[in-house]
């Protein structure tokens, strides 16, 4: 009952996605069968950090990595930081719990040139499916949206005046993303191909797959991974790296922090500077080469 009162509460008004909720609610299963595996005890509200810790342990032990136990521990801390807010229990017992260390993670974002070599190699096609693949690409780092956000867009929310469109990004938040020439261009042949193969539904949605059905993330991702795979050697090939790459173009060409922020949708800019290590990088090689005693 706590815990469904808990999801309740993500959803209605934390309004997490569905996507995130079903994440928390496999933790505290997890969890909970832990307990009553090893403890015999299916009250969470009597469970301390000794019975967390040899959770985390056991974990650990079955190979689950450092970052994947800290996120199912976070879960499990949102969980009691309810229950201490609905007064079920006085302490959280993960109250001083540290999380494991881990090793950063820094994906390098394509290139300009491999972006331009992957959208030249979509133009190659020019059917229904062509022109939908180069606009995911398009939109994606023309504009820096989410891989979920691209998805949700709705043909109704494209402004033509101001060449803008409305997203929907975390936690049902809209907001305005620019839409450049070459974009609306894009858009404009798509749309013309979609109205030939009678492509619509009651939801409007603007990216479909050519069967008539909204696109889904496997899609995009298989969209991403198929052509980025021809024209780049980075292991990672995904729409959130296009995404990075947006963010870390902009930074390399002068915008400020704070604009990058508003455009990825970032409540905090603490998200947004995860971004400038490529920049940064990028800085010092410029620096390197332009100094006068840099080639020392």
């Amino acid at each position: 009952m706590l815990v469904t009162s808990f999801l309740e509460y993500l959803e209605f008004e934390k309004k997490y996605s569905k996507h995130t909720i079903m994440a928390y609610e496999n933790d505290l299963i997890a969890f909970k069968e832990f307990c009553i595996e090893n403890y015999e005890e299916d009250d969470l509200t009597s469970i301390h950090y000794r019975e967390i810790r040899n959770w985390i342990v056991d974990l650990v032990n079955g190979g689950v990595s450092n970052r994947s136990v800290n996120r199912k521990v976070s879960s499990l801390k949102s969980f009691y930081n309810f229950l201490q807010k609905i007064e079920e229990i006085d302490i959280n017992p993960l109250a001083k719990h540290k999380s494991l260390k881990v090793q950063k993670k820094i994906n390098s974002p394509f290139t300009e040139l491999e972006i331009n070599n992957a959208i030249n190699l979509i133009k190659e096609k020019d059917d229904f499916e062509g022109l939908r693949d180069r606009l995911v690409v398009e939109l994606l780092y023309s504009t820096g949206i989410r891989r979920a956000e691209l998805i949700s867009l709705e043909e109704k929310n494209i402004d033509y005046v101001n060449n803008t469109i409305k997203v929907l990004g975390k936690r049902n938040k809209e907001r305005l993303v620019v839409l450049l020439p070459f974009v609306v261009e894009t858009i404009d042949s798509y749309l013309i191909k979609k109205k030939e193969l009678s492509l619509t539904d009651d939801d409007g949605y603007l990216l479909m797959t050519k069967k008539g059905g909204k696109i889904y993330e496997t899609l995009v991702y298989r969209i991403i991974n198929s052509y980025f795979s021809r024209v780049s050697t980075k292991g990672k090939k995904s729409p959130h790296v296009l995404r990075h790459a947006f963010a870390t173009h902009l930074l390399n060409n002068g915008a400020s922090l704070n604009s990058v922020k508003e455009l990825l949708g970032h409540s905090s800019l603490a998200s947004t500077q995860v971004y400038t290590h490529n920049s940064l990088e990028q800085m010092k090689k410029v620096f390197n080469m332009a100094h006068p005693r840099g080639a020392d």
